[in-house]
């Protein structure tokens, strides 16, 4: 993928790599299933620790976790203090309260204990529906993925599409990284704009970007139209599918997994805010 590579050169040979595209939905699956599941920061931390290790696992680059930390910390600094300071519902243990004599806030505004923590859960529930996906999506082939959404009845005609867009993502940055070249050899150095003249840069290269890429459809369609594309799912693969003895581990695994989390929040409440874990 030019200009976009999370996956390091080894992930090809990972454990994870060879896994079916079924198991690995069905590891998307469980980890979006507890993750809305569970309200406690305890498990939902957790939660994220695992995902975060699976990715290391599978081969994601260590600079793209801190890239993909570094963009989102100011929302996660934002939900943090705003379940903080506003989210009373859970708890009310203050921790901070504005001073009597501030104007408007003071004397109501709290900083409470529970409202922090609540403000953890969803970050972490954030952290782990970032990285899921990169992390099934990233390490299968196209080809493969296709294969794979047949196998789960989904109409070949949205798989195609699915995969023809995630085709498509690498071509436009390789399309926005041709026209920062072109822009730097005439001289245009952005790395020593502020922001307001970047964002003026960049706006520019959105018409350009947006042309290639209504020029590329265009292309496709033909091209689709020319083979006498029908989307008819009765047709022979090139790549073959099958579950092997480690699909059937995760699977079972998974399943699980979710039936444990299931019961143990019913009988013994682990995974509510306010219960044991």
């Amino acid at each position: 993928m030019v200009g976009f590579d999370p996956f390091g050169p080894g992930a090809r040979d990972t454990f994870f790599r060879h896994l079916d595209f079924r198991s690995k939905v069905a590891i998307l699956g469980v980890a979006t299933f507890l993750a809305f599941l569970w309200d406690s920061p305890v498990t939902t931390g957790a939660l994220a620790a695992v995902v975060v290790l699976l990715c290391l696992l599978a081969g994601l680059r260590k600079e793209y976790l801190l890239r993909m930390g570094l963009i989102m910390l100011p929302f996660f600094a934002l939900v943090l203090l705003t379940h903080g300071f506003l989210n009373t519902y859970v708890g009310r243990t203050a921790l901070w309260t504005a001073p009597a004599d501030w104007p408007l806030v003071g004397g109501w505004l709290w900083l409470t204990r529970e409202g922090l923590l609540y403000g953890l859960m969803v970050i972490f529930r954030t952290i782990t529906l970032v990285l899921v996906i990169p992390l099934v999506v990233f390490t299968t082939e196209l080809d493969e993925l296709v294969v794979g959404l047949v196998r789960l009845r989904v109409p070949y005609k949205v798989a195609f599409v699915l995969a023809s867009t995630l085709r498509f993502v690498p071509l436009l940055l390789g399309e926005v990284q041709s026209i920062m070249e072109a822009q730097r050899l005439r001289g245009l150095e952005t790395s020593r704009m502020g922001l307001l003249q970047r964002a003026r840069i960049y706006s520019r290269i959105a018409v350009p970007l947006i042309l290639g890429a209504l020029v590329r459809s265009q292309q496709i369609e033909v091209v689709l139209a020319s083979r006498a594309f029908s989307g008819s799912a009765e047709r022979t693969y090139l790549h073959t599918t099958r579950l092997r003895t480690a699909d059937y581990l995760v699977l079972g695994a998974t399943l699980a997994v979710a039936v444990a989390a299931v019961v143990g929040l019913a009988l013994w409440g682990v995974g509510r805010f306010h219960g044991p874990l």
